[in-house]
């Protein structure tokens, strides 16, 4: 042990001060405009305001039922008066009932009932035949839960070779029977289309325009599963689906075949109301090409209707009727194609904004 008094080695101590702090010279700033500057970094560090579920949810409008339009006084005896009243409506709601259209119930009831036999087919089978970007036409991925909506499914009917052959494949039986039909009842919603578009553009009737190859009016065959309980979710799961990818197909007018419906749901980016649609009536929907046909004057939406009763399964049918090429309107909408990697991450997003957004929407109610 060392004594007290032996004299302490020495150590050295390899110790660097930090640099010492700038210190501002008397020159001004080289910034030109200080006060620029100054604007510029308040912005940045501002906390932004945030956005609550009433503003990102569109509002419920609480108008009257959409008007009720004759087909044959509007197109045939040109009520002006009636036109002025079709022109406000798709200018305020972008939708009206067409009544007296000439197209027999007893049709468009045999085409839901023959297309009910799509929904059918065992999921395992209708690989070959599902929607891709190349492909207009097909089924929509089948969701077996119930979290995403109301458990509705989706096939997209047009007349096209490679459909038929595809369809015919998987359900040889039944499809053949339908596909006529469904031609028969296209046509006749192409006659309409023709005269209605006409008039409400006031360009006299309007027709098809393409090569001679395209796909022509698509149909989007819906298969709705009765649930009380989850009609509030699934509009709200189809506002946030249209908010986010809006609508696949570029198209002139919507034609809505939805007899026996309780409600039919018409919603924009910026509000949606419901109704009471009259028995019979077709629902015209107007879309993107009439909103650009109009300079902005009309207002293209979104249709849905709701069905409440005792038929667990129920079928509806919307037309998408387009004055330009099908399959040209269909890349055009869904010509950006989104990686797997970007689709993984938009699986993962929607689900939690859904929650987010319910969980305030509930909150606030």
């Amino acid at each position: 042990m060392q004594s007290p008094l032996t004299p302490m080695p020495d150590i050295t101590v390899d110790f660097r001060a930090p640099p010492p702090s700038p210190v501002a010279s008397g020159r001004s700033s080289t910034v030109t405009n200080d006060d620029v500057l100054t604007e510029f970094l308040e912005a940045s560090l501002r906390v932004p305001d945030l956005v609550l579920p009433d503003k990102i949810f569109p509002k419920q409008n609480h108008l009257e039922a959409p008007p009720e339009v004759d087909f044959v006084s509007l197109c045939f005896h040109c009520d002006d008066a009636l036109r002025d009243i079709v022109s406000d409506s798709l200018a305020r709601i972008g939708c009206f009932q067409l009544l007296n259209h000439g197209i027999p119930l007893q049709l468009m009831t045999a085409v839901a009932e023959a297309a009910a036999g799509i929904f059918q087919v065992p999921p395992a089978n209708r690989v070959s035949a599902t929607r891709s970007p190349e492909k207009p036409w097909g089924f929509e991925e089948y969701h077996a839960g119930e979290e995403e909506g109301d458990g509705s499914e989706e096939f997209v009917w047009c007349n096209d070779h490679e459909l038929k052959s595809k369809m015919d494949g998987i359900w040889p039986i039944g499809y053949p029977n339908f596909s006529e039909k469904m031609e028969k009842l296209k046509s006749r919603i192409e006659m309409v289309g023709r005269k209605m578009l006409g008039v409400i553009l006031k360009k006299g009737s309007i027709e098809f325009v393409g090569s001679g190859h395209e796909v022509g009016t698509l149909c989007c065959v819906y298969k709705h599963r009765r649930d009380d309980h989850s009609i509030s979710s699934s509009l709200k799961y189809d506002v946030i689906r249209m908010l986010i990818r809006g609508t696949d197909y570029s198209h002139s007018l919507c034609f809505h075949v939805c007899n026996g419906s309780s409600q039919f749901h018409v919603y924009s980016k910026k509000s949606w109301l419901s109704f009471f649609p009259q028995p019979g009536a077709l629902i015209v929907t107007a879309g993107d090409q009439t909103q650009t046909f109009s300079g902005g004057e009309y207002k293209h939406v979104i249709g849905r209707p709701i069905f409440k009763g005792e038929k667990e399964e129920t079928i509806s049918m919307a037309f998408l009727y387009s004055t330009q090429t099908t399959k040209d309107n269909f890349q055009t909408s869904r010509g950006r194609t989104i990686s797997l990697g970007q689709q993984a991450i938009l699986a993962l997003i929607l689900p939690l904004v859904y929650h987010v957004i319910n969980f305030f929407y509930k909150k606030l109610n």
